[in-house]
């Protein structure tokens, strides 16, 4: 654990050594750029790497694990948002870099090479984060071989357990074809971003300046409260008041950094040539109007699907169900005071009650099969 937090800092300050001396208008060539992928690679995997050992390999991860009843999906997910939010925040930094030096200078001609840089170190960010979410999604559908019927302490004997801590056998289903089948849209995503969003800061967009890549860099700053409503969920605290107040800034996050972000672009660029708005816009090349089509259509849809889900969840009247992907439920409030999966167990299982063998959810693997679970 000791060598993977000196690898993952060194990398990160060994980047920005790379770069620290370099006036704001210079280019990053190919060599130092390449040099800053490779960084960004081992970056962003031995942070991953690392939450994953301080989760799955210490007396307080225990403890945190046993805590909110998270099987080791869970934690790798949790910790693939963790990581999805430190990149977030650098993006963040960037575009306010970016910002402050293009945007307040020549509109069309000014550039700072932390646009190009972290290009470089950020693309490998989209190639890390593929491996990463179908390592989530080789645990997510995977079966944890319990090799006891009864709960395992860890080596302090400071907390129990649970089965997904345990070595996982794959199913059909976990190879990396059929991730790419379950989850083409986000792959392509991740793709796209990472090879052709690469391209055009790097390459194809010439000698033009770079703020309007400083506000698409700024449109991540909804990403940190998106990763935290996803950990929520995983940790059942979806009625907690954390959640409600962490939803509300994302969708103000996300209304103010990807939905009216780029308009104000076109409106700073229509300043800017002295036309009026509709004007400046039909003065765009076509394969400009067509990429501020790509990227503006989907986060109008996601805000639509984001507020119907927020005001459901404020003026909704409906009760909220258990669900094994992180749905609320008090063990208090269980007939047997265990995970809230009875349902599915008993459906795996076949019997009325929940069985070890068959049961994906992380407090069935704590009683033998055919009885019932017991308060943690």
């Amino acid at each position: 654990m000791g060598m993977l937090a000196i690898c993952n800092a060194g990398s990160l300050i060994a980047a920005t050594n790379l770069v620290i001396s370099l006036h704001p208008e210079d280019k990053i060539t190919v060599k130092r750029g390449a040099a800053l992928t490779a960084l960004g690679f081992v970056y962003f995997m031995t942070l991953f790497e690392l939450l994953n050992s301080l989760a799955l390999s210490t007396g307080a991860g225990a403890r945190f694990r046993h805590k909110y009843r998270l099987s080791c999906g869970d934690v790798l997910d949790i910790t693939n948002k963790l990581v999805s939010a430190v990149q977030a925040a650098l993006s963040c930094v960037t575009g306010a870099i970016v910002c402050l030096w293009s945007c307040t200078r020549d509109f069309m001609r000014s550039s700072h090479y932390m646009s190009e840089a972290y290009a470089w170190f950020g693309a490998a960010y989209f190639f890390y984060d593929i491996w990463s979410m179908y390592m989530v999604h080789v645990q997510m559908n995977s079966n944890p071989e319990v090799s006891s019927s009864k709960r395992r302490l860890s080596k302090n004997g400071s907390a129990p357990l649970s089965s997904g801590d345990s070595t996982v056998q794959k199913k059909q289903g976990t190879t990396f074809l059929d991730y790419c089948k379950h989850e083409p849209v986000i792959l392509m995503h991740h793709l796209f971003i990472g090879g052709f969003g690469f391209l055009v800061i790097v390459y194809l967009r010439g000698n033009l300046g770079d703020c309007t890549f400083g506000f698409v860099y700024l449109m991540e700053l909804s990403t940190p409260f998106v990763s935290v409503r996803g950990i929520l969920s995983r940790m059942r605290l979806k009625s907690s008041r954390l959640y409600i107040v962490n939803g509300i800034l994302m969708l103000l996050t996300f209304f103010v950094c990807r939905v009216l972000s780029l308009p104000y672009v076109c409106l700073m660029y229509s300043r800017v040539l002295g036309l009026s708005y509709v004007d400046a816009i039909r003065s765009l090349p076509t394969g400009c109007k067509i990429s501020i089509c790509i990227l503006l259509l989907p986060q109008l849809y996601w805000f639509y699907l984001m507020s119907a889900g927020a005001l459901k969840m404020l003026f909704g009247t409906g009760k909220k169900s258990a669900s094994f992907s992180g749905g609320d439920v008090a063990p208090s409030s269980l007939p047997c005071g265990g995970c809230g999966e009875c349902a599915r167990c008993a459906a795996q299982a076949g019997a009325s009650q929940c069985g070890a063998a068959q049961c994906g959810a992380p407090q069935c693997s704590a009683v033998p099969p055919g009885k019932a679970h017991k308060r943690s």
